[in-house]
Formats: structure tokens, sequence, C-alpha cells
């Protein structure tokens, strides 16, 4: 059994670590999205506790953990899929996207209901940080997330209007984030692998997004006029005219292409075309005249299979070699050529000149977060150390390219240890310290990142990374002051961690953030504070903030989940504090006690009574 155990833990951990390491979702799933993987991130304590454990367990705990990696299994999995797939498709197929949610939902909320947790070896805190956790499956679980009415109203006008309003383009491109022409390419990649894994019987909807996708190009170029000199990869566009389209023509020969390559520029020539004038010395794209960085050609699989599919429903003869690579996969008869342009990259990072740096680490920045593939290349090719060392560069764009790419390499679980071996994380911390902001918030992500790996807590701590956090949780942006949070929350689970935020003053910005609801951090405040007050230290450096008052108005008029944490606050501040329970007594918390004991969550009335019953032997002292 022990053994089962061992494999079932290490599972779950490989499982929680492949959701913490996905990036920022932008679709129109990303809420569904977001909460999901904030839910599962949370289940990390309960398996670093059962892993230090040595009792041995039932086969009622084997078998809950079992449902639990299970349910864990097809949450990753689902959400690898909304994050890489098509932004069109995914609005298309909201409903059905919405139904595999609620039902990984329900996976993981009766996994959690099967594991007898009085027979787990695991702590206090950690017992009610998953009581936290199930409560918020429980909730979840049978609410489907409200459709967007104004996003269903527009798909629907785009697709049976003869002549749709332009506005309803412009609305569509923000809120399917497709803004630039990058935005489209990305899009586009993604419509390529549906098309290749349908093994040439896309799905049916395949015309609509390509009109869509064609219109939303249309509405990104009139909105950004000054980008047309980047047309040329027109992989967006699918006609059913016999007439060959002049995006399916190289631009060289203006000839039907057959193999379809990408240059540095990202326009797409006909590779025997381009090969000859790059064999004829010239150094510039033929349609830009821009200089290339590289002369490595990547396989348009895109374009490829577009011309395919034009070419069958026309009757027109697919060009020789055409029809056997609709089976490949991506990622696989490419790798040769991806690799090419990798090493051709790497050779730029090494021994280029400040501006063919910059390039070459924003590319790989942009292959690494593309897919898994990508990432576990370019490590491969031994791209980590030469990108830590750009960290160090006085280039701010060269610094926010290369450690957005180490974060984006981070995601891959093998890929931490690397980064970490490779001396990262002092150069981390230290454009945390002094990057430009983007620098920064993606220096603190990449910080949380490595720190799912439990040595990574300590090291980090140990290089100074928590007052650099504490900085960017006090000037950041919206999204730099959340990224910082979530990076001092998972640090902050290692004891000697809670010890440094604390020494480095965070109580106080964490107050400002609890009295400021309008700024939209109230709820990571709370759960900080939480876990800080479990600790000695951080129970007296909260005291001494005088927590008390917005701590009773947020259990009288807060969120389920903040008064909950409310509560477990206020409990370990009136913990043997008589000062803290008359304080407490005194703003009149009672009522609003007594009806969070009665209907809060499991751990918010079990707190709420607990502090209740302090109250009653503090009122039996008095009298």
């Amino acid at each position: 059994m022990g053994h089962q155990k061992e494999a079932l833990i290490n599972q779950l951990t490989e499982l929680i670590d492949g959701v913490s390491g996905l990036p920022e979702c932008r679709t129109v799933s990303k809420r569904m999205y977001s909460n999901l993987v904030r839910r599962v991130k949370l289940l990390s304590p309960l398996i670093e506790d059962l892993k230090d454990s040595d009792v041995e367990v039932g086969d009622d705990v084997v078998n809950g953990l079992e449902l639990l990696r299970l349910s864990l299994n097809s949450a990753l999995e689902l959400l690898k899929s909304v994050n890489e797939g098509s932004k069109i498709l995914q609005a298309l197929q909201i409903d059905n996207i919405s139904l595999r949610f609620l039902n990984v939902t329900e996976q993981i909320e009766d996994a959690l209901s099967d594991i007898p947790y009085n027979k787990l070896d695991i702590s206090e805190e950690v017992r009610e940080q998953i009581e936290l956790v199930h409560a918020q499956f429980k909730r979840a679980k049978g609410k489907m997330e409200s459709p967007d009415v104004q996003l269903v109203r527009d798909l629907a006008m785009a697709q049976r209007e003869q002549d749709p309003d332009p506005m309803i383009f412009k609305r569509l491109s923000e809120k399917l984030h497709l803004r630039t022409i990058n935005d489209l390419k990305k899009e586009s990649l993604a419509i390529h692998d549906m098309v290749i894994s349908s093994g040439g019987d896309p799905e049916d909807c395949f015309e609509i997004i390509a009109f869509l996708l064609r219109k939303l190009k249309d509405c990104v170029m009139t909105e950004n006029p000054e980008m047309d000199a980047l047309e040329g990869d027109k992989t967006l566009i699918k006609h059913r005219s016999p007439v060959i389209p002049d995006d399916f023509r190289c631009p060289i020969s203006l000839e039907l292409m057959k193999d379809p390559v990408i240059v540095s520029t990202g326009q797409t020539y006909e590779r025997s075309s381009i090969q000859k004038w790059l064999d004829a010395g010239h150094k510039t794209c033929p349609k830009t005249q821009q200089t290339l960085l590289h002369t490595a050609l990547t396989p348009n699989y895109v374009l490829k299979s577009l011309i395919a599919l034009w070419c069958e429903n026309n009757g027109v003869e697919l060009p020789k070699n055409q029809g056997t690579c609709r089976n490949k996969r991506s990622g696989a008869g490419g790798s040769d050529c991806d690799r090419a342009a990798i090493n051709a990259l790497l050779t730029k990072l090494a021994n280029g000149n400040p501006e063919q740096q910059r390039a070459a680490a924003g590319e790989l920045r942009l292959l690494a977060k593309r897919n898994a593939d990508n990432r576990v290349c370019i490590a491969e090719a031994g791209a980590i150390p030469l990108l830590v060392e750009l960290l160090s560069s006085s280039d701010s764009r060269t610094q926010e390219h290369a450690v957005t790419a180490l974060l984006n390499l981070s995601i891959n679980e093998g890929n931490k240890g690397t980064i970490v071996n490779a001396g990262a994380i002092p150069d981390i911390v230290d454009v945390l310290r002094n990057g430009s902001m983007e620098a920064r918030e993606n220096a603190a992500a990449t910080l949380f990142s490595l720190s799912v790996v439990d040595e990574n807590k300590v090291a980090i701590g140990a290089a100074g990374a928590i007052p650099a956090l504490i900085d960017l949780l006090c000037v950041g942006t919206p999204r730099g002051k959340k990224d910082a949070a979530t990076a001092i929350f998972n640090l902050s689970i290692y004891q000697g961690n809670k010890v440094r935020a604390v020494r480095a003053g965070i109580v106080p910005p964490l107050m400002r953030l609890l009295k400021d609801p309008g700024g939209g951090m109230m709820d990571e405040a709370l759960a900080i504070l939480a876990i800080l007050a479990s600790h000695q230290e951080g129970k007296a450096a909260i005291s001494q903030s005088e927590p008390m008052p917005i701590l009773v108005e947020v259990i009288r008029t807060g969120s389920p989940r903040n008064r909950e944490n409310a509560a477990a606050i206020l409990w370990s501040l009136c913990t043997g504090d008589v000062q803290n329970l008359k304080v407490t007594r005194d703003l009149g918390a009672d009522e609003a006690l007594k009806e969070l004991s009665e209907n809060g969550t499991d751990r918010a009335k079990r707190k709420a009574g607990s502090v209740l019953e302090l109250l009653q032997q503090v009122d039996a002292v008095d009298s």
C-alpha cells in the first residue's frame, strides 16, 4: 500500500504543478479557467502534507486519492485545450465548454467528498484550507456559467446578416482578444491544429470560423492601417472560388504553393522559390524588404491545410506531396525545421549584437508560449543559461523578453530544475527589484511558477524575493499586484517565509488593500493574512495594525470566502489574547458571528463558533 500511496502522491503533485504552471487565459472561457486553476492550486498543501507523512493509509484513502487523480487529470486536459485552442471555436461552442467545466468541477468535488480526512496525518491549517477549497467546489457544483449575451448576439448577427455592421467585428475583436495581427496569427495556428488533428475532416463550423477570422483581420487592419506591410501571411482566408486565391500563390513564383514556409519576417513563400532567393545571397524578405533575422524556414501548416481543403472543395488537383501532410500532427513533421530555427535564434543570443539578442529573445518568448513541444526543444537546445545571462541586460526590452521566456519555459516541469540550476533565482529577483513594470510582473509570475517545487520556496525566500514582491504589491499595476500576491501566498506556505514576510513589513500594505474594497485585492489580502496569522510573529504584527473593525465589517458584509478568512484571522488573533477579545466584543461582533456560525461555510461556522465561545468566556470573567 505504501508504494501505491507514494505513486499516487507523485502523480497528484505533477498534476497540480501542471495546472499551476499554466499561463493566463485570454479567451471567452477566462473566468471559468481562472476559477478552476485557482481552486486546484489550493489543493497543493494537502498533497505536500501527505508526501511528508509516514502514516500508513487504508484502501478508502487510496481510493479517494485515485478519484482525485482522475478528476485532476481531466481538469488539466480541459484547461490545456481551452488555453491552446481556437478562440473563435470556443466562442461558438461556449455552452459545451461551460458544461465541460461543470462536469470537471463535479468530478473534483465528488473526489474531495470521498477522502476520509480524519484518517490523514495533516496539519490543522491544511485541513482548514482543504475544507475551504471543498466548500468552493461545492458552491460551484451545478452552477453553469452565465453566457455573455452581447457576445452571443454578435456571433449570431455576424453569421446571419448579409452585410454585418463593422462594429460587430470590432466588439468581437475585443471580446475574443484578437486585437492584433500577432493575435490573429496565433489564432490561425490554433485553427491549423484543429484541422490537422481532424485528419482532414475539420469541425462543421470551419467555414464560419474562416469567415469570422477573415472579417476580424479586416477589422484589425482597418483599425491599424500601418500594419498593412505585415499582411503577407494571409493564412486567414478560405474561398470557394475555382480561381486560385492570391493568398495561396507564392509571392515570388505566383504559382499555387505546395510546400509553404514562413521566413523570420512572418511572410510565407513556396519553399523552393525562397530557397533560391536565399541561395543567391539575398538577406532580405522579398515582399517587405526587411532584413531577415535568420534564414531558417518554418513550415506553414495552417496555409498548407487550407490549400488542401480549397483544392478538394473546388475540384482542383492537389499539389504533389500535399495529401500526405495532412495526417501529421503539429510539432511532429516540422520538428527539424523548428529546431533549426531555434538553433539559429540561440546563435543570435550567444553571439549577436544587442539588437539581434533582443529580437531573438522575443521570438523565443513567443515560441515557448506557443506549445509544449517548443518548450522542450528550446530547453534541450541550451537556451535557458543564455536567457538567464540576458536577465542582467541593460536593455529593458531584452530583459523583459528574457524573463518572460523563462516564465513560459517554466511551465514544463522538467525545465523548472534547469532554470534553478542555471542560477536564475537571484537574477529573477534582481529583475523583480529593478526591471520595468512588465518585467517585474513577469518575474513575480516566474517565481510563483518555480515555487511550486518545495525546495525552491526556501531558495526564493533566501534570495530576498519577498521584500521585492511586497514592493510590487504596493506599487504594481492591478495585474502586477495579483502576481505578487499569488507568489507571496504560495511562498508563505513555508514557515520561514512567513517570518520573512512579516519582518519585511507585509502587514501594513495588506491592511491598506483590505480597507480599499474598490481596489480588487481584498480576497488576496485576507487569504495572505489568514496564513500569516497562524504564526506567532504574524499574529503579533496583525494585532498591532488594529484590524478588528475591518475584520468584523467583512464578517458582516463580505463574500462567503472573505467572511470565512476574516473569521479565521479573528480566531487566531483572539486565541489567548483577552485584549483582542474585548475589542471584538465592544465592536458588537456577536450578532455577525452568530449569523456566520449558522449560515457560513463549514470552516466559517467552526471559526465563528470558536470566537463566540471565547467571547462568552470573557463575559463570564468580567461578570
